[in-house]
Formats: structure tokens, sequence, C-alpha cells
């Protein structure tokens, strides 16, 4: 099996598993591996399609600009996930619309603050006496735009990115590792949701 085969195996089983928990219905969402530095490449799950129903070919290969340099058409996404890789050196990106990232996003627009919960290191952060604040973008077309919008908030100890109204995005050094900080971040999320109390103890009813 070629490197893109297997990137493109590895990117539909991962995108079956969240258009199962419904962060990637109908046909949104995108998920990405580097395949390769210098120059950057990266396979991209292709546009337009059910993210339940691809296959290891429904990928294409991106530019660090997030053109396409073989393959189907990617997601116009495709630039933010280049800019991450190369900002913050990961191995793969994966962006889902899961509901509760962006209704935190709503409540907390300068960004979602974390505290002294015990899955904060399933995301890769201390549980106690580390605050969190996952990051908050507005949302655009303009993948530029909101790539420099990341880079300006990027801090390496923290592998997530929230656009406004939109979706999430979260990343690692491979697909597996960008998954369970998603799963552990969407929990995470969903707590302060319910208790209406932020990560930092304050009552925001």
């Amino acid at each position: 099996m070629t490197e893109l085969a297997a990137a493109g195996a590895a990117l539909a089983g991962e995108a079956a598993r969240y258009a199962g928990m419904g962060w990637m219905r109908g046909t949104s969402g995108n998920l990405s591996v580097v395949l390769g530095r210098d120059p950057l490449r990266l396979a991209v799950t292709a546009s337009g399609l059910d993210k339940g129903e691809l296959t290891a070919e429904d990928v294409v290969v991106v530019d660090g600009e997030g053109a396409a340099v073989s393959g189907g058409v990617p997601s116009a996404e495709a630039g933010l996930h280049a800019r991450i890789a190369a900002v913050a050196g990961a191995g793969a990106v994966v962006h889902v619309h899961a509901l509760a990232p962006v209704l935190a996003a709503q409540r907390w627009p300068d960004g979602v603050p974390l505290r002294d919960l015990e899955m904060l290191k399933g995301f890769g952060r201390a549980a106690h006496d580390d605050l969190v604040t996952v990051p908050v973008i507005p949302n655009g077309q303009d993948m530029r735009v909101l790539g420099d919008a990341f880079e300006r908030g990027f801090r390496a100890d923290t592998p997530a990115l929230i656009v406004a109204r939109h979706g999430i995005y979260v990343w690692g050094g491979d697909l597996r590792q960008a998954r369970h900080r998603l799963e552990c971040l969407e929990w995470l999320l969903r707590f302060v949701l319910e208790t209406r109390i932020d990560g930092v103890g304050r009552d925001v009813r």
C-alpha cells in the first residue's frame, strides 16, 4: 500500500467514526495528515462527500497554501489545515462541527477558559492549577485571514482552535492523538456548558 493510500484509508476510518458521533453531519468537516514537510504536503479528505462513506481514494493532496497538487477537489478549509500544520508542527488536523464547541464559543467569544478538570490531562494539560483558554476566532471564507487570526493567538500547549458559529480544529502528532484530544476537549466543553459554570469557577447563568 502506498503512503497516500494508507493515509486515505486512515482518514476514511476517522471520518466514519466522527460521522457516527454526529460530528460530521452531511458533508461537513474535513481531516488531514501531513505527508511531507519540505515542501509541505497534506492528504485532506475530499470536498462535498458524505464523511461516513469515504473510501481510501477520497483524498486530495494539497500544498502549503491548501491548493490541490493531485486528486480531486479539496475543501477551501484545506488552507487552514496547512497553516496549522506549518505553525504548530502538527502531523494531523481534524475539523468537525460538533455542537458543544460552537455553543461554548458563543458564550465565551474571547476564548473558552478551562481549569481544574481531570479530563484536561487527556487534552495534554495539567488537571489542576493550569488555566487553559481555548482560542476563538471569527468565522470567514478567506482562509488566509483565518490563518492569520489563528497564528496571532497560537500557543504551542493548546492544540485547538474554535471558529465561531462554525466548528473546531484540533491537532496532534497523528490522527489518533488528534482524536483523543478532540474527544477530551468536547467532553470538557459540554461540562462547562451543562453546568453553566466556566472552567475558572464563575457562574455564567
